[in-house]
């Protein structure tokens, strides 16, 4: 399963194909944002698959009250095309990705790559967890939500 997947719900360690921890703290935002998308099983199919995945204290620089209008069942395309927008098809390290102008996510527009001395930014948010391993793909943490170019009109 994809780490993203695997923070939406708990997993043995015998599932778990990386040393991290199958349920990190940090990142229940992403997890309930997944569930109310419905993209769960998506995150889990063969991929593979690359995630930057928002912490929780990225969800917390939204606007307030943004979080939670996602959330609601009548928001569910907006929100499934800004999280698609963190996913990049195939397997993916940070010294890989910092290697791109822009990486084409699976929401169909280009994020833009840049990286700073040994950092790595995706649309302007900084990869601060890189490279955490699953079985089909791996997940870098950001430090903010990127948005689609349909999305940033919205806020």
């Amino acid at each position: 399963r994809c780490a993203a997947a695997r923070t939406v719900s708990s997993t043995s360690s015998s599932e778990s194909p990386a040393p991290v921890n199958s349920n990190p703290p940090d990142l229940s935002n992403p997890r309930a944002a997944l569930q109310a998308a419905g993209l769960v099983e998506t995150l889990k199919g063969p991929g593979p698959f690359t995630v930057f995945a928002p912490t929780d204290a990225a969800f917390d620089k939204l606007p307030s009250g943004k979080l939670d209008s996602l959330l609601k069942p009548e928001n569910k395309t907006e929100l499934a095309s800004i999280l698609n927008y963190h996913v990049v098809s195939g397997r993916n390290s940070a010294a890989d990705v910092g290697k791109w102008q822009t990486a084409k996510t699976v929401n169909g527009q280009a994020a833009p790559i840049k990286l700073e001395g040994s950092k790595v930014f995706i649309g302007g948010a900084e990869v601060s967890k890189a490279d955490i391993g699953c079985s089909n793909g791996v997940i870098h943490g950001i430090d903010r939500v990127i948005m689609p170019a349909a999305s940033i009109n919205k806020q």
